[in-house]
């Protein structure tokens, strides 16, 4: 039955019809809860020898019905009475609360994905799953990392690691009484997060990850969800990390770090004063050659300076395009969005890159900007903008905000060059530094 149900979802509506008729009471009453006929590849358990299995993931992509159905593979058996691989499994979410609710009692929790025959009994006073084999499952809160202190387990399945406020230590408390059985195994579901505790899982030898983006599992998803987050975060830091489910990578030391950049998120800019396009210009072309960055950037300059705000509107960058090529977008960027004026980083291109915008538009306003300081020293007052809330984010900067988290004051961490955020500090200063100093600067009374 198996290997015929795996393919009866592309199959033509008569094939489907015919399979599903030839079937036994018996066999279509236990389809539903014959999970490798309706899992998905990332919630699959790796084969190999590993003792932890880590599934990263968007929200939504189902990574707790992962988590509840390798628990049922491992506490039931072949009958509801038959001992299964495992007898004894902890369970630990973030809180008591969350465990049960989500864990047990959740909708995609261990209890809605098992049988009626093999479900097994929730005594809340105990905190303890209790199956019709006598397997158990207890509860625990990584709040509380010296409850496991004592027990042992042969299995355990963690979820949401990354939000644990005292990760490491209900991570070594669990490792400590993980010591039953010949082989016990940690299954973790988790939206990723940049925590020591989950890197460190990740970079084990002993290790195997999964992945999926939310949309993986946009079957059993509402589409007004998935269109609603995708319109609200899609191309943002915040939407890479908690719809694609990747761990993205904070800097010691950076000058940004993803939760300020989060703060920053705005759908929509207001009515702006005045709008640039920035340009870190790219000194040669191919596929392996550094972006030249393009930033289109508006600001308000209502009221006194520290009252101005900046708006980064949109992210124009090419990769590996010729000079006319990049020009061109750069026009294109400046023409779409009605700017003031491009400004252009020129201290590599010198004349070249007015005389390419030149060729393409001879009446673009152009300002050249010459770097007199290293890239991280650019950056810092740019960055303290953004600590005073005075920059903000509209949707799709995510390769921007990349390499915003990798800067830091004695320069760029991350591989390549900057282009993107190097476009970005000339923007930014041009519309807020350069004419904040200006207005700050004494008047020469003429005699």
């Amino acid at each position: 039955m198996k290997s015929k149900a795996a393919c009866l979802a592309s199959a033509p509506v008569s094939a489907q019809q015919a399979f599903l008729n030839g079937l036994s009471d018996h066999d279509l009453a236990a389809m539903p809860y014959v999970f490798d006929l309706w899992s998905l590849p990332h919630q699959r358990a790796p084969k190999g020898d590993w003792r932890s299995w880590v599934i990263l993931g968007g929200r939504g992509a189902g990574k707790t019905r992962a988590g509840a159905e390798w628990v049922r593979a491992l506490a039931e058996g072949s009958t509801p009475l038959s001992a299964g691989r495992a007898r004894r499994i902890a369970l630990l979410g973030e809180t008591y609360d969350q465990v049960r609710d989500v864990m047990v009692q959740g909708d995609s929790g261990i209890l809605a994905c098992t049988p009626p025959d093999r479900r097994p009994q929730w005594k809340a006073t105990e905190r303890r799953l209790i199956w019709p084999n006598g397997a158990t499952a207890q509860a625990f809160s990584a709040h509380d990392p010296e409850a496991l202190r004592g027990p042992q387990f042969d299995a355990a399945w963690a979820d949401e690691l990354a939000k644990w406020k005292r990760g490491q230590d209900s991570w070594d408390m669990l490792q400590f009484a993980l010591r039953l059985g010949t082989d016990p195994r940690v299954c973790v579901t988790t939206t990723p997060r940049n925590v020591s505790v989950l890197r460190d899982l990740l970079a084990s030898p002993s290790t195997v990850q999964t992945h999926a983006a939310t949309e993986a599992n946009r079957a059993n998803l509402a589409t007004s969800f998935i269109e609603e987050v995708r319109n609200r975060y899609a191309g943002s830091r915040l939407g890479r990390q908690e719809l694609d489910g990747v761990l993205l990578q904070d800097v010691e030391g950076a000058l940004w770090c993803n939760a300020g950049l989060v703060g920053a998120q705005v759908r929509s800019a207001p009515p702006l004063d005045r709008v640039v396009v920035a340009v870190d210009p790219a000194v040669s072309a191919g596929k392996s050659s550094d972006a030249c960055g393009i930033l289109v950037v508006g600001a308000v300059l209502q009221g006194p300076p520290q009252d101005w705000r900046a708006y980064v509107l949109a992210d124009c960058t090419v990769q590996g395009a010729r000079p006319l090529v990049w020009a061109q977008a750069v026009v294109d960027a400046a023409h779409r969005f009605d700017a003031d004026r491009v400004v252009a980083e020129v201290n590599q291109g010198g004349a070249l890159v007015e005389s390419l915008l030149r060729q393409i538009d001879p009446l673009v306003p152009f300002r050249p900007r010459h770097a007199a300081r290293s890239k991280g020293a650019r950056a810092e007052p740019v960055a303290a903008l953004y600590e005073q809330g005075r920059v903000r984010h509209l949707p799709g900067l995510g390769a921007l905000e990349d390499q915003m988290c990798q800067m830091t004051p004695r320069g760029y961490l991350g591989q390549g060059s900057p282009d993107r955020l190097d476009a970005l500090v000339w923007a930014v200063d041009e519309l807020l530094l350069t004419p904040a100093a200006q207005h700050r600067m004494p008047r020469v009374r003429m005699i």
